[in-house]
């Protein structure tokens, strides 16, 4: 398989997966719901299609990205890691998604699946990576545990291993060192990926695309109409705090867009429309509240601990 063909397929797949999403989100919102498209471009010829739905019924944000960039020199976001590929030009293009919901029962989630391909002595170098992470504002063990074995599932098919790889990888990536805090309970993270050559890391990146609805949408339909007050929801945009914090820090794709020159607006997309920081704030012991960060926002091996209720 050629380069050239291998970035036509992988396209045509991001796009897709874009337009599957929006159909799916916008259904799951209700009949009225739309998504606003923008489409831009760069000065070098890449570019994109940013789509976003505001004040749903369900879903007081939900953006969905599809971006194709390319440029001269390999951003410091990703040369980090391949310093050989330091000053070579690149292409990179992926579907990211993050829904901040109206409800505080319904948790935040996000999903990204990106493909990156540089050269350097005329020999192509590629990757994959991405992954999908829910981030709840009230923690019910029913939601992570479905979350986790839909994550499992997707991995199953590309090796025994893999879920827990990745499973450990999101421990680890979404976590605020700042505050010792897991952003939520994880889920899938990957990256720099081609084990098993082209077809088997695109394949494996597909089934994780596909797999985000069905982790996701079912646990929206069991929490949207969760009865919540004006101190549930304050909660939530304190939370929410924590979301920023973490993207603006220390997300990889968010520092990659800005140091490739992205659309600043496109890559922004991913923060809350409302946020609420409160200095120095103590949940009441035994509360949910105080259970989010003392049992759900800590490495637990979900899939081992099928049996266990909801905290107290």
């Amino acid at each position: 398989m050629s380069q050239a063909v291998a970035i036509d397929e992988v396209k045509t797949y991001l796009t897709d997966l874009q337009d599957q999403l929006c159909s799916e989100l916008a259904d799951a919102d209700g009949d009225t719901a739309r998504f606003h498209e923008d489409l831009w471009t760069q000065k070098n010829g890449g570019g994109g299609r940013t789509r976003v739905l505001r004040d749903g019924q369900v879903f007081e944000q939900a953006g969905v990205n599809f971006s194709h960039v390319r440029g001269k020199t390999l951003p410091s976001a990703a040369s980090t890691r391949h310093p050989e590929l330091a000053g070579t030009p690149f292409q990179a293009m992926g579907v990211s998604l993050v829904v901040h919901p109206q409800n505080p029962f319904v948790p935040t989630s996000h999903m990204n699946v990106r493909f990156f391909c540089t050269e350097t002595s005329g020999k192509p170098t590629w990757w994959f990576g991405g992954g999908f992470d829910l981030t709840p504002t009230y923690g019910f063990v029913a939601d992570t545990l479905h979350w986790h074995r839909t994550a499992q599932t997707a991995c199953a098919p590309f090796g025994a291993d893999l879920y827990q790889r990745f499973k450990h990888w999101a421990d680890e990536y979404f976590y605020l060192k700042h505050r010792d805090e897991q952003r939520g309970v994880g889920g899938l993270f990957f990256d720099d990926y081609n084990e098993g050559g082209f077809d088997n890391a695109f394949a494996l990146t597909c089934s994780i695309g596909d797999h985000y609805l069905p982790a996701y949408l079912p646990i929206v339909q069991e929490r949207v109409t969760t009865p919540f007050t004006v101190e549930h929801k304050d909660f939530q945009l304190y939370r929410r705090g924590r979301y920023v914090e973490f993207n603006l820090v220390y997300d990889r794709g968010t520092l990659f867009g800005l140091q490739s020159g992205g659309r600043t607006e496109s890559i922004l997309m991913s923060l809350p429309p409302r946020v609420a920081w409160r200095y120095d704030f103590k949940p009441q012991p035994g509360s949910p509240e105080e259970s989010l960060t003392r049992y759900f926002l800590k490495p637990r091996d979900w899939l081992a601990e099928e049996t266990t209720p909801n905290p107290a």
